[in-house]
C-alpha cells in the first residue's frame, strides 16, 4: 500500500502531512521526497484498493492540459483496446482509432498486432541538456507475446509494411529489434531515439504533433528527417490543427 506518486502542489505537502481522498474512503500519509519530485504515500483503506481508487480518483491529465479534469476523460483519454492497467497517461495516437474504425482496417486486409507499453513520466520531460546524448531517459515497461512477434516478422518478410500507432510502439519494437525482425520479450526500455537512428522493424507511424524540445519530437524528426518535420508542423499551424494528446495526427510514410 506504499506508492510513488505526484502530488501538486507540492510546496504545500512535507513529510508527514495526512491526505484525505473523497469523503475519507482513502487516505494518505507522505513518507518521503525523491530528486526527481516523486513523492512516496502510504495510502490506508478498506476494501479493494483498485475499486477505492476508481471511485475516488479522476484520469491524470498531462501538465499541459489546464482544465480540471472531467468524468468523460474516463472515456475520452483511452484507447478503445486498452487492456492493462499502469500508464500514466494515454498512448494518444491510439485515441483516433475507434472501434468501427478497426472493424473497417480488419475488412480492409489490414492486420492489428498488439503490445503492452506503460508510458512513463518521462513522456512529458523536456531535454534540458545541450547536448542531446546527455539526456537521459526514463525506462518504461513493456510486453510483446511471441503470436505478436511472430505476425510482424511473417509481415516483414513478405516486404508487408509496418505501421506503428504511436511514438510507444516505436520505441517497443526497435527495442527488441535485430536484423529486421522482433523476439518475444517483457522488460523495460529507456532506448532514446533521435535523428542519426536507423529504424530496423517500423516502416510507417500515425503520431500527434508534440512538444517542443520533447524526445518525442525527436523521435518522429530521426523517422521522417528533421527539416520535413518542421516543414509538416508549420502547415499544421497554418492550417490549425490541433497539437498534443487531444489534438490530430499525422502518418509518415
Amino acid at each position: 500500500n506504499t506508492w510513488e506518486a505526484l502530488v501538486k502542489p507540492g510546496r504545500r505537502v512535507t513529510h508527514g502531512t495526512r491526505i484525505t481522498f473523497g469523503e475519507g474512503a482513502l487516505t494518505g500519509k507522505v513518507l518521503a521526497k525523491s530528486s526527481l519530485g516523486l513523492y512516496t504515500v502510504r495510502f490506508k483503506y478498506n476494501g479493494d484498493f483498485e475499486e477505492i481508487l476508481a471511485q475516488v480518483g479522476r484520469v491524470p491529465l498531462p501538465p499541459y492540459i489546464k482544465r480540471e479534469p472531467s468524468r468523460t476523460d474516463k472515456e475520452e483519454y483511452q484507447c478503445v483496446y486498452a487492456k492493462e492497467a499502469g500508464a500514466i497517461a494515454a498512448p494518444t495516437a491510439g485515441l483516433h482509432f475507434t472501434l468501427a474504425l478497426l472493424d473497417k482496417l480488419k475488412r480492409d486486409g489490414i492486420h492489428r498486432v498488439t503490445l503492452t507499453l506503460h508510458v512513463g513520466l518521462g513522456t512529458f520531460q523536456p531535454v534540458k541538456v545541450e547536448n542531446i546524448e546527455m539526456h537521459k531517459m526514463h525506462s518504461e515497461y513493456f510486453e510483446l507475446s511471441q503470436a505478436s512477434a511472430s505476425q510482424i516478422n511473417t509481415a516483414k518478410g513478405e516486404g508487408r509494411k509496418i505501421v506503428a500507432v504511436g511514438t510507444t510502439s516505436v520505441r517497443t519494437l526497435e527495442t527488441i529489434a535485430s536484423d529486421c525482425s522482433v523476439d518475444s520479450y517483457q522488460g523495460y526500455t529507456d532506448i532514446f531515439i533521435y535523428p542519426g537512428y536507423q529504424f530496423k522493424v517500423v516502416d510507417a507511424l500515425v503520431t500527434n504533433f508534440h512538444l517542443p524540445k520533447s524526445t518525442l519530437l525527436m523521435l518522429v524528426s530521426a523517422f521522417a528527417g528533421r527539416e520535413f518535420i518542421f516543414e509538416a508542423y508549420q502547415e499544421a499551424i497554418a492550417q490549425k490543427y490541433r497539437f498534443y494528446s487531444y489534438g490530430d495526427a499525422m502518418l509518415i510514410l
